[in-house]
């Protein structure tokens, strides 16, 4: 069973791209972020086409997380990340799916900071930790995917110089990531790179940064520990990034048994 994470970065201006790797790589599962299309906007017809049930949580122009498979239909367990009933940005998503509980997920950027939206950050990020606790405690396999918009480490940075005062390398953010994998999580792609740095998912579009490889590892699967000794691989499919008209981020993937 393969499930990938993918920040298509506007799924409508992306749909070629989106569907030559659904063709390509054939994921069993794909979590989207950052869709930037309404409910109604959500190219639903060429997804079923391409072989592939969704569910999708859309939002005008910002956001927006959508669960596509190929193995059986997505049910819908949530639609929303509890703790803040006013919160009305689509950023989480989580469905079950042959067998797997897969919550799909979009962490807020947090720039710029400090102020409201770095708080937000930090706000969202607490109430995934608490929520990601009760789902362990179910004792379920489950994965949370997504763009977490945390460098975790020094080691998930190309040069971290440039990027000091980015809310992606806070010692916040980290310390809220790190508080999640304290939970029990298991980072899929650092567990299948333990001695070199594991693969980046994120390139700017200016300075170059594809070109000079000038990357970054912002997005995440992590592991309930059932479903981690399931893991067989992980991976990121970089060479899409490298396409026409690509998203700013490539898919990354794990493989279980």
């Amino acid at each position: 069973m393969r499930i990938a994470t993918f920040n298509i970065n506007g799924v409508n201006t992306r749909l070629a791209n989106l569907l030559d790797w659904l063709g390509d790589m054939h994921p069993d599962v794909a979590c989207l972020q950052e869709l930037k299309a309404t409910d109604n906007q959500f190219p639903a017809a060429a997804i079923r086409e391409a072989g592939y049930d969704a569910v999708w949580k859309g939002e005008h122009r910002w956001n927006g997380v959508a669960i596509l498979s190929r193995i059986g239909e997505p049910v819908v367990t949530r639609r929303n990340l509890p703790g803040e009933r006013a919160d009305s940005q689509s950023r989480y998503l989580e469905a079950a799916v042959n067998g797997v509980l897969i919550a799909c997920l979009y962490l807020p950027n947090g720039n710029p900071r400090p102020g409201p939206k770095f708080d937000y950050k930090l706000a969202w990020f607490e109430r995934l930790i608490a929520h990601a606790g009760d789902l362990l405690k179910t004792g379920a396999p489950v994965v949370l995917a997504g763009d977490y918009n945390v460098v975790p480490t020094e080691a998930d940075i190309y040069n971290s110089r440039s990027w000091k005062k980015d809310a992606l390398l806070q010692p916040e953010s980290r310390a809220a990531f790190a508080r999640l994998l304290e939970q029990g999580w298991v980072d899929a792609l650092r567990e299948s790179y333990p001695a070199d740095p594991p693969p980046w998912t994120f390139w700017q579009y200016f300075r170059q940064a594809w070109e000079r490889d000038a990357g970054l590892r912002i997005d995440h699967l992590l592991l309930s520990p059932t479903l981690a000794e399931r893991l067989t691989d992980a991976g990121v499919d970089r060479d899409v990034r490298g396409c026409e008209r690509a998203s700013d981020h490539a898919p990354a993937w794990i493989e279980l048994s």
